[in-house]
């Protein structure tokens, strides 16, 4: 059951509000319950260190300050 608590929607403004809940839950109910959830990409520690950071070199530090 939905609940309108504040304003006056529309007809079509309640029945876009609906549209989206029965979608949502549609999603939800096709996923297999039980199997673990893939890990999203932005929460694996992984990505930041994908590749070694090059080391510096002999003369590195003469190039630390480039006037400009």
């Amino acid at each position: 059951m939905i609940k309108v608590v504040r304003g006056n929607p529309t007809p079509e403004e309640l029945a876009a509000a609906v549209a989206v809940v029965q979608a949502r839950a549609a999603a939800a109910a096709s996923e297999p319950s039980g199997a673990p959830l893939p890990r999203e990409e932005w929460s694996d520690p992984a990505r930041i260190a994908r590749h070694r950071m090059q080391q510096p070199g002999p003369r590195a530090w003469a190039r630390t300050f480039w006037p400009g």
